[in-house]
């Protein structure tokens, strides 16, 4: 599984933080981080962080099938496994 966050949408709710904090989680009030490839053991709970998403900045991809696509789409910023999103920062 992989995750990817349009940074340029996300607006730093943090629902994705609440729902799948293995995976998500905020650090300060604008800057998310994220793991790009989760456990699969964690799929249901990225599933529902990306649904809650209120601007729906979450795409996640079944490297084996389809992405589930956003209302448009993303603008990708990943690098490693962890990227951390601030206005200029990536990890």
């Amino acid at each position: 599984m992989r995750v990817v966050v349009d940074l340029a949408r996300c607006q730093g709710y943090a629902q994705c933080a609440f729902l799948a904090p293995d995976t998500f989680r905020m650090r300060g009030e604008e800057a998310l981080v994220f793991h790009s490839s989760p456990d699969e053991a964690q799929r249901d709970q990225v599933l529902r962080a990306a649904a809650a998403c209120p601007v729906q900045a979450i795409l996640v991809d079944r490297l084996d099938a389809t992405a589930i696509p956003p209302a448009t789409t993303p603008v990708t910023a990943t690098a490693a496994t962890t990227t951390v999103a601030t206005g200029t920062a990536t990890v």
